[in-house]
C-alpha cells in the first residue's frame, strides 16, 4: 500500500528583514548592515538616505575625495558607511554603547573600511574633546534620540567642529525651520544655523544645515 503523498509546501512570502538596512550607493552599494534590536536603534530609512545623499552629492558636485566626516550618534552606521562607500577620505563614528561599537567594528572588517575610525564614548563629551584639539569636519551627521534634547546641545558644539562651508545633516522629531511668524520662535541654539534643504518622512524631519559665523562685536568689529 502506497503512503499518502505529503501536501506540497506553499511558499510563504515574508517581509524583508526589518533589522537591517542597505548601503545605497558607492563601492559597497547594496551591502547589508545589521541593526541591533536590543538597543532600540532607529536607523535612517534607505529612501531618506538616498534623498539626503543626493542633496549632499549635488552640493559637493559629486566630489567626495578629501571629505572628512563625523557621525556623532553612529547606531547602525548607515550614514557613516554610506559616506565612506561614496569615497569620503575619513569617517569618524561615535557611539556610547559597546555592543554597537563591536558590531560596527565587524562591519568595518567585512567591508575593509580602513578610512573608518570607531570611538566609544558620550557624543557631547567627544565633540567637546575634538573641538578642543582643533579637529574639523566637512560633514557632520546628527541622528540622535529625539526625546532627549540632543540637537539643542550638540549643534552649538558642531559650530566649532565644522569647516568653513561644511554641512550638518540633522534628524529630529520636529522641523528646524522657524520662518513662520505664527509658529514658534527660533531658539538660541539655532540662531546661526541656516536650513538649506529639508523634508519629512512619516514623523521624521530631516535637514541639511550650514553655519553662519556671528558678526564680530565690540573691539573685534570692523571699523
Amino acid at each position: 500500500m502506497q503512503k499518502p503523498k505529503k501536501p506540497a509546501k506553499v511558499p510563504v512570502h515574508r517581509p524583508p528583514h526589518s533589522n537591517q538596512v542597505r548601503i545605497i550607493g558607492g563601492t559597497w552599494k547594496r551591502s547589508v548592515l545589521p541593526v541591533l534590536d536590543a538597543l532600540g536603534l532607529r536607523p535612517t530609512p534607505d529612501r531618506v538616505r538616498e534623498t539626503v545623499f543626493n542633496w549632499i552629492n549635488h552640493l559637493r558636485d559629486g566630489n567626495w575625495a578629501g571629505a572628512q566626516c563625523l557621525d556623532l550618534f553612529a547606531g547602525s552606521g548607515a550614514l557613516g558607511f554610506e559616506a565612506a562607500s561614496r569615497g569620503a577620505q575619513s569617517v569618524t563614528m561615535v557611539d556610547a554603547h559597546s555592543p554597537v561599537i563591536r558590531q560596527l567594528d565587524d562591519i568595518k572588517t567585512k567591508l575593509r573600511a580602513d578610512q573608518v575610525q570607531l570611538l566609544r564614548g558620550d557624543a557631547l563629551l567627544t565633540a567637546q574633546s575634538m573641538a578642543a584639539r582643533g579637529q574639523r569636519f566637512d560633514l557632520i551627521f546628527l541622528d540622535p534620540p529625539y526625546q532627549q534634547d540632543f540637537l539643542a546641545r550638540t549643534l552649538p558644539l558642531c559650530a566649532a567642529l565644522l569647516k568653513d562651508g561644511g554641512l550638518v545633516y540633522a534628524e529630529s522629531g520636529l522641523p528646524l525651520s522657524f520662518d513662520d511668524p505664527a509658529g514658534p520662535a527660533r531658539p538660541d541654539w539655532m540662531a546661526c544655523w541656516n536650513v538649506i534643504r529639508a523634508d519629512k518622512a512619516g514623523t521624521v524631519f530631516y535637514h541639511l544645515l550650514t553655519y553662519n559665523k556671528p558678526a564680530p562685536t565690540g573691539e573685534n568689529a570692523a571699523e
